[in-house]
């Protein structure tokens, strides 16, 4: 398997375009309205709206979904806790619903026990690279009018159903932070295809001005010239991507093909070790018959009763592997939910009555499955664009199922 640039010269050659405008103000947006319109074309989506991160970009999803205090917005807990921290950016409730054992993605029949007068949204995550099982989301989001944002940061050219991961919800959002499949050191993306829902993104993430659209990004020097001009219709943030990170993450969606694909089989190279061994004790992710998964990582639950998350991962390091991670805290057992629990709306909205009773207590059980899985879950990087690095980490993994095997540990 030969090896692939991470960054390489078409890289460098959008970037110099961009130096060599100066940073003229009409130039400023050359870089972005072409990402966004190749992004979009990627995902055969008719609106694409480009944010300076994967943070941003599901805050202005839900901002666009008229998301407010008091509102609830049903999250999975087994993800980074930006997921949730975009929900309280806009003065809303997290809910945490539980996560599937197998697929340990966020799952319909979890989700439906949460619902109430409250809800107002849903935000999947397709963690690792694999989809949710969306269709029973969607059904649930129609019967009780909710919206559904697809949280895609892992997921890039991903499948469910034939469908590409992020076509199903009403928005969804990409990230183009560094451990992506795709890249530009920071930056994000958000696709729709409802117009109002992007004119609302675009003016959310763009400083509320009149003069942007659903797929437009800058408003002109012609504008800005007129002393009567009024630029903002509405509150809103800077959000916008630089130039620069445009850049890119253009020629990162040219070449989206090859970096997904370079994951991929990184990820088939560690599971023929686990199948190669018949290791029972390190279970890989489920991936359902209706999907098809980019492998952001390569996710195994360590089920050996004898052996400790941390042994294993001495191991590995022992035997020539690189580090790898362990999944993230839940998000309600980080020490700002967990300190915060009912307090952090009542402070925020200062009505006890209102939520007493009503909301989750971030000290207790609250996502069993999660909880259980959190514990036990390796995450192996993917990112091997030098393939001997690939290989001389399945030699580790292999090494490291055979001492714990012929230890009988």
């Amino acid at each position: 398997m030969k090896s692939i640039e991470r960054i390489g010269k078409k890289e460098e050659e959008y970037v110099k375009e961009v130096l060599d405008t100066q940073f003229r103000s009409s130039k400023g947006a050359m870089m972005m309205t072409r990402f966004e319109q190749a992004f979009a074309k990627k995902y055969n989506s008719k609106f694409a709206i480009s944010h300076i991160n994967g943070t941003a970009t599901l805050h202005s999803c839900l901002a666009a979904a008229g998301i407010g205090p008091g509102d609830e917005v049903i999250v999975p807990p087994l993800t980074m806790s930006s997921t949730s921290f975009a929900v309280m950016q806009q003065n809303a409730v997290p809910i945490f619903a539980d996560v599937d054992p197998e697929t340990f993605e966020i799952d319909a029949k979890y989700v439906e026990p949460l619902i109430n007068e409250r809800t107002k949204a849903i935000i999947t995550v397709a963690l690792y690279g694999l989809s949710p099982d969306m269709d029973p989301i969607m059904q649930l989001a129609k019967k009780h009018n909710l919206v559904v944002i697809e949280d895609n940061a892992q997921a890039f050219l991903s499948y469910y159903k034939g469908r590409l991961a992020g076509t199903i919800g009403h928005m969804s959002s990409f990230s183009f932070q560094s451990s992506k499949h795709v890249t530009s050191g920071e930056g994000g993306i958000i696709l729709t295809d409802d117009k109002e829902l992007a004119l609302a993104i675009r003016r959310f993430s763009s400083l509320g001005y009149a003069g942007v659209g659903a797929e437009k990004g800058k408003i002109t020097k012609k504008d800005i010239q007129n002393p009567n001009y009024e630029r903002h219709v509405q509150m809103g943030f800077n959000y916008r991507i630089p130039e620069l990170c445009a850049a890119v993450a253009l020629v990162q969606t040219e070449r989206i093909e090859e970096l997904v694909q370079r994951r991929i089989e990184a990820a088939e190279l560690f599971g023929s070790v686990i199948k190669e061994k018949k290791c029972s004790w390190l279970v890989p992710q489920k991936i359902p018959d209706y999907a098809k998964t980019s492998y952001w990582t390569y996710v195994v639950k360590l089920e050996h009763q004898n052996v400790k998350w941390e042994e294993f991962q001495n191991k590995w390091l022992e035997f020539g592997g690189d580090g790898f991670y362990a999944a993230w805290k839940l998000t309600y057992q980080e020490p700002m939910f967990k300190t915060l629990s009912f307090n952090f709306v009542e402070k925020i909205y200062n009505n006890k009555e209102m939520y007493k009773g009503k909301l989750q207590d971030y000290n207790k059980s609250l996502c069993p499955n999660a909880e259980e899985l959190q514990k036990k879950l390796i995450q192996l990087k993917t990112n091997y664009w030098n393939w001997e690095d690939a290989e001389r980490n399945a030699q580790a993994l292999r090494k490291t199922i055979d001492f714990f095997d012929k230890n009988n540990i």
